[in-house]
């Protein structure tokens, strides 16, 4: 809420003074009315205990729902998804009475799952705001508070001092570019047009970020106008063969074409440290440092894009995981958040006018992004011996048991060096030799089977799971895995 000064009143009097919108969110009535509200939902929530399929009667009219959606989209939903309003944890009821595991979690957003007791409580405190979208020019104080409270994690191991809130990841990526051309601009003197990306990276679907994600369908019918170098992403497997310290040299080698090729035309070199959509793909700090020293070196923006992995890994920032911070110039997150920011250092803090817009988000928005940040902070979740460390490994442990149990599900790829990958929260495994069609079939399957998980990769493609550890328990895995068993089980017929 806003500050609250103490000062004498009038009259002699010394209770601190207070505004009425603070006497709103602090009113009994209200706080009474917010229990009885959570407490509702926790009990209704409570009947929710496991997989189950669609109740009797139920199925016209979710497929009439279905329908619905497909006309106002002008095609139909990728998955049958549509919530109901309610889950417990990591189980979702849909509209059709059924009930699935949820182990993608809006790709990454629902870290604490569905139908969270205490992170409704703050979206109830934010629903009674006396408006719901907060704005650059006018805005409440609990934005800038979310920013306080994540820019105080990000300084502990960066440089990182200001933000700036945008209502996506792909705006929080279009506002560090703008920050990363203005700084180039000022360096060099002279117009820095060209971004430098890993393969296989993704961005968004603004046309800008449709073009720097390495996908070419994102960018079908776009004018290229964004001048894109694409750096090979550590590969495990080729550095093993090559040696480790020749892989490196070669990918600075590779970099410095680059430089040479295009003098000063660089703005940023962008860094996925664990790539998300392509393949779940875990960095190296050897690697990486050695490329954020040659960007130093020519005055190269080093870009962190942590939109996917920020607070799922065993460290909360991926530059700390890796141990790079002072290295980091501009910085995005968004996903677990609930808002998306863009953070920056001293330097590159940008002149008034180049980062504005209507809307910051919602109110909403901001206090349960808030109480998830504090929640990561101050919980035991990071750390060899976190919550999320454990569950990998009990992750891995079902791959393993399940590749033990249907050896002929899993043949080897050569191009990865495990059939369980990933770090920390984000979770990948690959069936079926990383063959994109069966993958895509097994994904569907494995709805049908009670747990939703998705697909990553660019071939190979994997299965991916950003599961909501805020909430889920070891002693659930087998669940898990017995549905997707039986998914597997319908996708190699």
């Amino acid at each position: 809420m806003s500050q609250v000064a103490t000062q004498k009143k009038p009259g002699g009097s010394d209770k601190p003074a207070s505004t009425i919108g603070r006497q709103l969110h602090e009113s009994p009535v209200v706080r009474e009315a917010i229990d009885k509200i959570v407490n509702e939902v926790k009990a209704k929530a409570a009947q929710i205990t496991g997989a189950r399929p669609p109740t009797d009667g139920l199925k016209q009219s979710y497929d009439d729902y279905m329908k619905r959606a497909a006309d106002v989209r002008g095609r139909g939903l990728l998955y049958p998804y549509l919530g109901s309003g309610i889950g417990n944890g990591a189980l979702v009821e849909m509209l059709d009475g059924s009930v699935k595991w949820d182990m993608i979690c809006g790709i990454g957003v629902q870290f604490f799952g569905h139908s969270e007791p205490e992170l409704i409580r703050a979206a109830l405190r934010g629903g009674i705001d006396d408006t719901n979208k907060y704005g650059n020019l006018q805005s409440n104080f609990e934005a800038y508070e979310f920013c306080e409270t994540l820019l105080n994690e990000a300084k502990k191991g960066s440089k990182l001092k200001y933000s700036y809130v945008a209502t996506s990841g792909a705006m929080a990526n279009e506002n560090a570019l703008k920050v990363c051309y203005q700084r180039a601009q000022i360096v060099n003197n002279q117009s820095a047009p060209r971004v430098i990306a890993f393969r296989d990276c993704f961005m968004g679907r603004s046309v800008t970020m449709s073009q720097i994600g390495d996908t070419a369908a994102y960018r079908q019918g776009i004018p290229l106008s964004t001048l894109v170098d694409y750096m090979p992403f550590y590969n495990p497997v080729e550095a093993e063969k090559i040696g480790k310290a020749k892989y490196i040299d070669g990918s600075v080698a590779r970099l410095m074409e680059y430089i040479e090729r295009y003098p000063k035309q660089h703005a940023c070199f962008i860094f996925e440290m664990v790539q998300g959509e392509g393949g779940f793909n875990v960095g190296d700090r050897d690697h990486f440092k050695a490329l954020m020293e040659c960007c130093k070196a020519h005055k190269i923006a080093v870009w962190d894009d942590e939109i996917q992995t920020w607070g799922r890994l065993p460290r909360m920032f991926a530059y700390d995981q890796f141990d790079l911070g002072q290295y980091v110039d501009v910085f995005c997150v968004g996903k677990m958040t609930q808002g998306c920011v863009t953070m920056f250092t001293e330097d590159f803090n940008p002149q008034p006018g180049l980062l504005s817009g209507t809307f910051l988000g919602e109110g909403v928005s901001f206090r349960v992004g808030q109480e998830v940040i504090e929640r990561l902070r101050d919980g035991n979740y990071y750390g060899p011996t976190g919550t999320i460390t454990k569950h990998h490994e009990a992750f891995v442990k079902q791959v393993k048991a399940l590749a033990a149990k249907h050896p002929n599900w899993f043949p080897k790829v050569p191009e990865v060096s495990d059939i369980a990958g990933g770090l920390g929260g984000m979770m990948r495994f690959t069936p079926f030799g990383g063959n994109k069609d069966k993958i895509m079939k097994a994904c569907k399957t494995c709805f049908e089977e009670g747990v939703i998980v998705f697909y990553c990769g660019h071939g190979p493609h994997h299965v991916r799971m950003l599961p909501p550890l805020g909430v889920f328990q070891e002693k659930d895995w087998p669940a898990v895995f017995e549905c997707i068993e039986r998914g597997l089980a319908r996708a190699e017929s």
